[in-house]
């Protein structure tokens, strides 16, 4: 490739770089929170369970209705319904009020269901918040770990034009030979080639943050480093995960307590007032009120309420089951997440050690191919050896931000 080229190519590196804005991880995640159709969801089916528990309170005030029914039964010559039953017409518009006596342990267990249920919900939302951000993250990491490598391979790609400068030179004044030249060109251009691809790497996982994100954005971006740092995990009996088996331990102790109401004698008062008349006689005086009570009271139900208490019992031992299933897996991935990171960091020290010594040879290298005392081939292999390093740590880096990530899921 000609100076004037590669210098061309450097430059367009550095005006993309110096032209694409920066976005943090922590933008991402508001993004992603704010445009998830699901939390959305969520938030409408709370704002329902607070319209549900004043329907209840709704239902046991006062119901007002009004009624009106009227017919005339006709009789002609003698043909016709029985008089002493229809008393040939029948007018009323009347006004009745409804109202169930209710026990207030019983409303109270009503609006406990709701109240239950709108927890179970809140706490499904804040687990799938949790889901949302460690998706986010993961792949922020991904494309951050893109782009780090790329900004690695650039930076190699810079050194070797400049090595290559010196040894066409050298190449020309006859200290090294035309092939060895040629050993070394292959390998910049083969930079150039992994350069070219990591950027599409890199735009395409970026694509795909976006898309998780619900963000329509094709401009070019740098991502800032992630600042993801080991976060205390609470209390398991704290902990949204494990909070829904106490909510739904608190939904069958409620249920109990609906069905043990549900049973209990009902009374029902009612009054109404308005016009009733047959039209027979004095019709403008039938303007009046009647008023009274109804009690209901359950004596036999074929053993439903034995059968019920069964089926909630069953569900109970159910969910207790599930409930140390679930902190068995718990405790073992917790201890497992927290392994790997421990080796991973462990394997990052000495990594970093090795590039060093690669980084090292490079230099010594370097010094020698001025004076023409390096083989072009321990020169390529020492590029090589860098690079197989420095991608090896990076690598190992963006894992141990992975496992990080996955560490953190659990610290709500």
């Amino acid at each position: 490739m000609h100076k004037s080229t590669i210098t061309v190519v450097l430059c367009l590196l550095l005006y993309h770089v110096a032209a694409a804005q920066s976005k943090t991880l922590d933008e991402y995640i508001s993004q992603a929170l704010n445009n998830s159709p699901l939390l959305k969801d969520y938030r409408g089916q709370l704002a329902a369970g607070v319209v549900d528990s004043e329907l209840i309170r709704a239902t046991y005030k006062p119901q007002v209705t009004g009624n009106s029914y009227n017919s005339y039964a006709p009789t002609i010559k003698g043909w016709g319904y029985d008089y002493a039953i229809t008393n040939g017409a029948n007018v009323n518009a009347l006004v009745g009020v409804n109202k169930a006596l209710v026990n207030q342990h019983y409303l109270q267990a009503q609006l406990q269901t709701v109240s239950l249920q709108n927890n179970s919900i809140e706490n499904t939302a804040k687990i799938s918040e949790q889901d949302l951000k460690r998706t986010i993250v993961a792949q922020y990491i991904t494309a951050y770990g893109d782009l780090e490598q790329l900004a690695f391979t650039r930076e190699v790609l810079s050194l070797l034009i400049k090595e290559d400068t010196l040894l066409k030179l050298l190449t020309q004044k006859n200290v090294y030979r035309q092939t060895d030249y040629l050993t070394f060109l292959v390998t910049r251009q083969q930079q150039q080639l992994v350069v070219q691809q990591q950027t599409l790497q890199y735009k395409a996982d970026l694509a795909t943050l976006n898309y998780l994100s619900g963000v329509v954005d094709t401009s070019e971006i740098i991502l800032a480093t992630p600042a993801i740092a080991i976060e205390a995990l609470p209390d398991p009996d704290r902990s949204v995960f494990f909070k829904q088996y106490t909510i739904d331990s608190l939904k069958l102790t409620n249920q109990k307590s609906v069905l043990d109401f549900s049973y209990k004698p009902k009374v029902n008062l009612f009054a109404d007032a308005g016009y009733y008349s047959s039209l027979a006689e004095t019709p403008y005086k039938n303007f009046g009120t009647s008023f009274g009570f109804s009690v209901t009271v359950p004596i036999y139900d074929g053993q439903q309420r034995k059968l019920q208490t069964r089926k909630i019992d069953i569900a109970e031992r159910t969910r207790s089951q599930y409930k140390d299933f679930f902190t068995r897996q718990y405790n073992q991935q917790v201890m497992q997440l927290i392994q790997q990171l421990k080796n991973t960091q462990e394997l990052i020290s000495q990594i970093d050690n090795q590039v060093k010594y690669s980084e090292g040879l490079i230099q010594v290298n370097e010094k020698l191919l001025a004076t023409g005392d390096v083989r072009i081939a321990d020169l390529v292999i020492a590029f090589n050896n860098y690079l197989t390093s420095r991608n090896l740590l990076t690598q190992n880096k963006i894992s141990r931000l992975l496992i990080i990530n996955q560490i953190n899921y659990w610290n709500r």
